[in-house]
């Protein structure tokens, strides 16, 4: 994988922080930094996938005007938070 060289700006604190976890850690600060940013890239990532698939189901229930209703999901939580495997209802 090809690497690129970026500048991020961060406070003294920060940077006295990730020193510490880098010697800590015995890595380098480039090291600590790049795994920061990957994990909150890849949970930005997974939060954008949900609004976007939030977006889709609320743009189907607009058109359809489908929906699953409140009592039918209580039920079937019910069943799984008591360990029973029960589909999903549609």
């Amino acid at each position: 994988m090809a690497l690129e060289t970026i500048t991020v700006r961060v406070s003294r604190e920060m940077a006295v922080r990730i020193a510490a976890l880098a010697e800590a850690r015995e890595r380098s600060k480039a090291y600590i930094a790049t795994q920061a940013i990957a994990k909150y890239v890849e949970a930005e990532e997974r939060y954008e996938q949900e609004r976007k698939e939030d977006r889709e189901r609320w743009e189907n229930y607009v058109m359809t005007g489908r929906s699953i209703p409140h009592d039918v999901v209580d039920k079937w939580l019910g069943n799984l938070a008591e360990g029973r495997d029960v589909p999903c209802p549609k």
